[in-house]
């Protein structure tokens, strides 16, 4: 559409919106054409598990509710991620903007795509990101909003009555279970009540919902939208492994994090009260938390002779691993490890996971990445990391679930050496996991079907 007749369909779009109410003109435009999804994602491009959620999401709209027409509004498209989902999904639509004083949106491509859409969906993230903008959504066009896969931890990090520690999934259940039935704010509490279906991607979340009183027809686990992501670039990948000496099924990947991320660093913001104490847990934690991976990367080398690849979930990730995790090791390990100085995308993530034998993470998602491909893979949780990591237990891989503080590098090695004795059985659990969420995957789309109403 060249830009007279785009600005010509705006204005006509909102003059008839305005004309006949939300209501009557979603029922009208409906009419004759396919079903529209306005996709709420793409939070951030630092972190490959936020570029992820999209292509999850997008795949699984496209496989199970194919005749569905998706416009995307992102938060950011950074770090090559857009061309990354325009050629994998050349028919999907973006839209730009944010919203104003008046929370209408700023832009007329958003403006459009708020008229045309019969759904707004909320992609994966911890805490419903933008809960704000699915607010004014429902209040401005009375049309039905969704959500996709969310995590709401009412007890971990900074803030009146949270507890920058966190804590183990166990303490952060029964404490989220205490909390008075009037707890939810009152912002959330209306968008929620108001939704055609709410999926928690953790049954903490979904438990702590029901405690509160959420009246959404639909409140049920539904697994993070990464976990739907089929792109993989076995090009780029493979050409990878190649030239660093990586053979298929005798290299392990292992990923860093920091208790708490810093934004301030990655963003060039100015350095907060609560970053230095984000700091302060940072410095206090990140030796003893990976100390316990080196234990496993010099196990595993000494056992198997095998490589061990050092890579990250998150851009400050790449030179972590390099201190953390790399230098540290003794020399006659070192020479089997090999150091990833680069950021990359999912889908090369993606491919380099499903050659690997095992990846074990400190960060959330690079696992899922994994169990996606095949591959066997341990979450190595931290206390702070919110109450995300149970959605671990829910789908049944709880025999690769760690908590850092309750668990040594021999405990990791012990059930390491179990996946390197019998491999094909581990890769087997993966594929027997990835048919149950599955199963939850199908149920989350058939609710976006219903609410758009095509049945």
């Amino acid at each position: 559409m060249n830009r007279r007749r785009f600005l010509h369909h705006t204005a006509a779009t909102a003059l008839a919106s305005a004309a006949l109410g939300p209501r009557t003109f979603a029922a009208a435009t409906k009419a004759g054409r396919p079903p529209r999804i306005l996709l709420r994602s793409s939070w951030q491009s630092v972190n490959i598990g936020d570029i992820g959620h999209t292509p999850g999401a997008l795949s699984l709209l496209y496989r199970h509710f194919p005749e569905v027409e998706v416009t995307l509004w992102p938060g950011n498209l950074g770090h090559g991620s857009r061309n990354f989902l325009t050629q994998a999904y050349p028919q999907l639509r973006i839209v730009e903007g944010s919203l104003g004083a008046d929370n209408r949106p700023t832009t007329p491509a958003l403006t459009q795509a708020w008229a045309e859409a019969d759904l707004y969906l909320s992609g994966s993230g911890s805490g419903f990101p933008a809960s704000n903008h699915a607010v004014a959504f429902r209040k401005a066009t009375g049309k039905p909003v969704g959500v996709f896969g969310v995590s709401t931890d009412p007890i971990s990090g900074f803030g009146a009555g949270r507890d920058p520690e966190g804590g183990t999934l166990a303490s952060l259940r029964e404490r989220a279970m205490k909390l008075p039935a009037t707890h939810l704010n009152a912002d959330l509490r209306f968008i929620m009540d108001q939704s055609a279906f709410f999926f928690c991607r953790d049954t903490i979340s979904r438990d702590y919902l029901r405690a509160q009183g959420v009246k959404t027809p639909v409140l049920e686990f539904g697994p993070d939208a990464q976990l739907g992501m089929p792109l993989s670039d076995d090009a780029r990948g493979l050409t990878w492994l190649r030239e660093r000496g990586l053979e298929a099924g005798k290299f392990i990947c292992v990923i860093p994090r920091l208790r708490y991320t810093p934004y301030y660093q990655i963003r060039n913001t100015p350095r907060t009260k609560e970053d230095e104490a984000k700091d302060a847990i940072n410095d206090r934690t990140t030796e003893r938390d990976h100390a316990k991976l080196r234990d496993l990367i010099v196990a595993y080398v000494k056992a198997t002779g095998n490589k061990v690849m050092v890579c990250a979930e998150m851009t400050y990730q790449v030179e972590m691993g390099r201190d953390v995790l790399v230098n540290p090791l003794p020399a006659e390990v070192k020479k089997n490890v090999v150091w990833r100085d680069t950021y990359w995308l999912p889908d090369e993530a993606a491919s380099i996971y499903a050659q690997a034998q095992c990846v074990v993470s400190v960060e959330c998602h690079s696992p899922l990445i994994a169990l996606h491909q095949g591959t066997p893979t341990f979450y190595v949780r931290q206390p702070t990391d919110t109450c995300k990591g149970q959605m671990y237990r829910d789908i049944g891989a709880q025999d690769w679930f760690f908590e850092v503080d309750e668990t040594s590098g021999a405990q990791l090695w012990s059930r390491l050496e179990g996946i390197v004795r019998d491999p094909a059985a581990a890769r087997a659990q993966a594929r027997r996991i990835m048919a149950g969420v599955e199963e939850h995957q199908r149920r989350m789309v058939a609710a976006v079907r219903t609410a758009c109403g095509a049945g």
